[in-house]
C-alpha cells in the first residue's frame, strides 16, 4: 500500500464520524423534506402514497401571503443589515484607538450577542408593553403620547427592526473591529508621513483592506437575517395583520396551523432557493466591486 493511499484511508477514517453526523442531521432531513414536497403528506394523512408532482409548489406560488412574507423579510434584511453595518463600522472605528477601559466596552458589547433571541424578545416585550412598559413610562415623563409598539401595523415592523439591531449589532462591531485590529500599522504610518488626511487614509487604506472582512460580515448577517423567527414569534406572532409575517414564521404557521406539511416543505425549498440567489448575488456584487476598485 502506497503512502498516498494510506493517507486517504486515514483521512476517510477521521472524516467518517463527522460525515455520518452531517448526513444524519442535514442531508437526510433535506432529502426527506424534498420527497415530502412532492406528495400530499399532512398531519391528517401522514403518508407518501399520493404523488402530486409540483402542485404544492404551484399552490405556494399562488399564495399571496407567501409573497407578502418574502417582501417583509427582504425589507427587514435590507434595513437591519444596512443599519447594523453603518452603526457597527462607526463604533468599531471609535474602539480601534487607544482608549481607557476598552475591556469594559467589550463586555458591554458582548452581553446582547450572547443572549438567546427568545430572552431578548421577552425582555423587550415587557419594556414595550403599552401600559406597563418602561419605554412608554419614560415617554410619558417627557410629555409624549404612549406608543403601541407591537400592536400598530405602522410601528410593529420597525419595533422588530430596533430589537434586532440592539441584539445583533454587537456581532457586526466585533467582526469589523477584529478586521481593523489586524490591519498593518506601517501602511498608516507611511501615509501619515506623506501627508494623507484621516479621510484619505480611511478611503484609500482602511476600506480596501477591510473589504474581505466587510464581505464576510454582510453575508453572515444577511443569512442570519433571513432566518429570523424567534423575535417575530415572541413579539408579534407575525402581526398586526401580516405586517411582520416573515417567511420563517409563515412556514411555521402554514405547518402547525394549516396542518399542511407538504406545502410547507415546498415553501421551505422555495425560500431556500431565494436565499441562495440573494446570497450569491450579494457575494458576486461585493467581490466584483472590490476587484474593480
Amino acid at each position: 500500500m502506497t503512502l498516498e493511499r494510506r493517507n486517504r484511508r486515514v483521512g476517510l477514517f477521521f472524516f467518517l464520524p463527522a460525515g455520518l453526523v452531517i448526513f444524519g442531521i442535514i442531508i437526510y432531513p433535506l432529502l426527506v423534506s424534498l420527497v415530502t414536497s412532492f406528495t400530499a403528506y399532512s398531519f391528517i394523512d401522514p403518508s407518501y402514497s399520493v404523488f402530486v408532482g409540483f402542485d404544492n409548489y404551484l399552490a405556494i406560488f399562488e399564495d399571496l401571503y407567501f409573497w407578502n412574507s418574502i417582501y417583509v423579510v427582504t425589507k427587514f434584511v435590507v434595513v437591519v443589515v444596512s443599519l447594523e453595518f453603518l452603526l457597527g463600522f462607526a463604533i468599531a472605528l471609535l474602539l480601534n484607538r487607544d482608549i481607557k477601559a476598552k475591556g469594559v466596552f467589550y463586555t458591554i458589547l458582548s452581553v446582547p450577542m450572547v443572549m438567546a433571541p427568545v430572552a431578548v424578545a421577552l425582555i423587550w416585550r415587557v419594556f414595550l408593553h403599552p401600559e406597563l412598559g418602561i419605554v412608554n413610562y419614560l415617554l410619558a415623563q417627557l410629555r409624549f403620547r404612549p406608543v403601541n409598539w407591537l400592536g400598530s401595523s405602522s410601528v410593529a415592523f420597525w419595533t422588530v427592526v430596533m430589537v434586532d439591531i440592539w441584539h445583533q449589532v454587537s456581532f457586526m462591531i466585533l467582526v469589523l473591529l477584529a478586521g481593523l485590529v489586524s490591519l498593518p500599522r506601517d501602511v498608516y504610518e507611511a501615509a501619515s508621513i506623506d501627508g494623507a488626511s484621516m479621510a484619505q487614509r480611511f478611503t484609500h487604506i482602511t476600506l480596501p483592506l477591510m473589504k474581505p472582512v466587510i464581505l464576510v460580515a454582510l453575508l453572515l448577517r444577511t443569512i442570519f437575517g433571513f432566518r429570523t423567527f424567534d423575535l417575530v414569534y415572541v413579539l408579534t406572532r407575525g402581526g398586526p395583520g401580516v405586517a411582520t409575517d416573515m417567511t420563517s414564521y409563515y412556514i411555521y404557521r402554514h405547518t402547525f396551523m394549516g396542518l399542511n406539511i407538504a406545502e410547507s416543505t415546498a415553501a421551505s425549498y422555495l425560500f431556500l432557493l431565494f436565499n441562495l440567489v440573494v446570497v450569491v448575488f450579494l457575494y458576486r456584487a461585493l467581490r466584483l466591486k472590490g476587484e474593480v476598485s
